[in-house]
């Protein structure tokens, strides 16, 4: 099982990187569905230094998005890296607005993605963004002049590489008809294999699937197979969901999020697990009760 995955020559990083969506907001506000992910952190200078530390502890893969805190994800990212920019992947995604806390709304008009752009570029202290993705599709707009956009950008080198987010089986084949995807980011994890038929397609065009939300457990928190194969390897569940995911396939990346430093060496160490075929199969069986 490889251990890094190689976007081209210019991107190779490790696979399993750090999403920071919840990087907003109080401490005590970011966890559950509800989390608003509205307002710049309130515990700033802890968490650039934390993400200082990730980059020491060995991430080189950073996922943030324009519609996190209303860019604020983004300036917290730029600041912290800075020192280490050169030796870091960012990832970043537009297309989504926020109109309220609660409210998610896509926004593809090509117009409106080159402003987002800009401003993403801006926040980033950056004059080239390494992975832009659509955040989400907008049904109102022609798919062309959405993906148009962030290639025009690409051609003219503010995007190093163009990805699209939360899509179907449908919306990929049409996305990779229109311009180069080298990366698909959908939910994905031994409690939540809705996105099966992405991974397959992603593995036979060399495309990075990077997955959120990996630390879905499902039947695996409290079926014994699964703590037993957890016990023999020493590692914890999360650990174990992780572990498996990677061996689904060398093009799998993670991006667990977290502000925890126990927690992010733990997710760190999930890399260096082996699993077995026979303890692959065992797995496989477990997260086919939630497929």
């Amino acid at each position: 099982m490889r251990t890094d995955f190689s976007f081209d020559d210019d991107l190779r990083v490790r696979r399993i990187g750090l999403g920071t969506m919840r990087m907003a907001d109080r401490p005590d506000q970011r966890s559950g569905p509800t989390a608003p992910i509205w307002y710049p952190p309130t515990d700033r200078a802890e968490l650039i230094g934390f993400l200082r530390d990730a980059v020491a502890a060995g991430v080189d893969l950073f996922d943030t998005a324009d519609a996190y805190a209303l860019g604020a994800g983004e300036e917290l990212l730029a600041e912290a890296l800075a020192p280490v920019r050169s030796e870091v992947m960012i990832a970043t995604k537009i297309g989504n607005t926020r109109p309220a806390p609660g409210e998610w709304v896509p926004v593809g008009r090509p117009e409106f993605l080159r402003q987002q752009l800009e401003l993403s570029l801006r926040r980033l202290r950056t004059d080239r963004i390494d992975l832009l993705y659509l955040h989400r599709i907008d049904p109102s707009v022609p798919l062309a002049d959405q993906l148009g956009a962030l290639d025009e950008a690409r051609r003219q080198g503010s995007v190093g590489a163009i990805g699209i987010s939360g899509v179907d089986a449908a919306e990929l084949a049409a996305a990779r008809e229109l311009v180069p995807i080298s990366a698909v980011q959908n939910n994905y994890s031994i409690g939540d294999r809705t996105h099966d038929d992405i991974v397959e397609i992603t593995r036979a065009a060399g495309i990075a699937f990077v997955a959120y939300f990996p630390l879905t457990l499902g039947a695996a928190a409290t079926d014994p197979r699964a703590a037993e194969i957890a016990a023999a390897h020493g590692a914890s569940l999360t650990q174990l969901a992780l572990s498996w995911l990677l061996h689904r396939g060398d093009h799998l990346l993670a991006i667990p999020g977290t502000t925890d430093p126990g927690h992010l060496k733990d997710n760190l160490a999930a890399a260096g697990l082996r699993l077995s075929a026979e303890e692959m199969a065992a797995l496989d069986a477990i997260a086919g009760k939630e497929s």
